[in-house]
């Protein structure tokens, strides 16, 4: 086999797995999951911060500050948890999109639209680089993504544990 069957690969650029996670970590919100700890720490407070400007207004016509204390500051902290449960789950997807196709061996591509889909099988360098990739720096970041949900379903834990008991 020569070095140019090797090289070669029928699947358009922008649909080759390695090519969309190249583009993945450059993007504004997914490169958060590679940020250091403390940078992604500030980015989650930030979500939180807006989350919780959301759900206030929410809360207030629910319960009454002042006649519900308890209830009206539980709900707000699960309202929050929830919202910025939601905006990691699009961080996760799409990583978890991108670690699927590199850790396949197979490629699945279309040449000009929907209608005309193929699968091209990965030659063993490709799928053990793009396994590489996966191991190195995508599983950390989905590591790093399950902890926060953990942490999160520790608090809705805990306020609803509080609400049964208090409210």
């Amino acid at each position: 086999m020569n070095k140019s069957s090797v090289n070669f690969c029928p699947v358009p650029k922008e649909q080759q797995p390695i090519y969309e996670y190249e583009q993945l970590k450059e993007s504004w919100l997914f490169d958060w999951g590679r940020l250091a700890i403390g940078q992604y720490s500030r980015k989650i407070a930030w979500v939180s911060f807006w989350s919780l400007m959301l759900v206030v207004p929410l809360s207030m016509s629910i319960f009454i500050p002042a006649k519900n204390p308890l209830q009206f500051t539980l709900s707000c902290l699960i309202g929050v948890c929830l919202l910025t449960g939601l905006f990691l789950s699009r961080i996760y997807l799409g990583w978890k999109y991108v670690k699927d196709r590199l850790k396949s061996d197979r490629i699945f591509y279309e040449e000009s639209g929907w209608y005309d889909g193929q699968t091209w099988l990965k030659p063993a360098t490709m799928l053990d680089r793009d396994r590489l990739v996966v191991s190195y720096e995508i599983e950390p970041i989905l590591h790093r993504l399950h902890k926060t949900y953990g942490l999160i379903a520790g608090f809705v834990a805990i306020n609803s544990l509080i609400w049964l008991i208090f409210a």
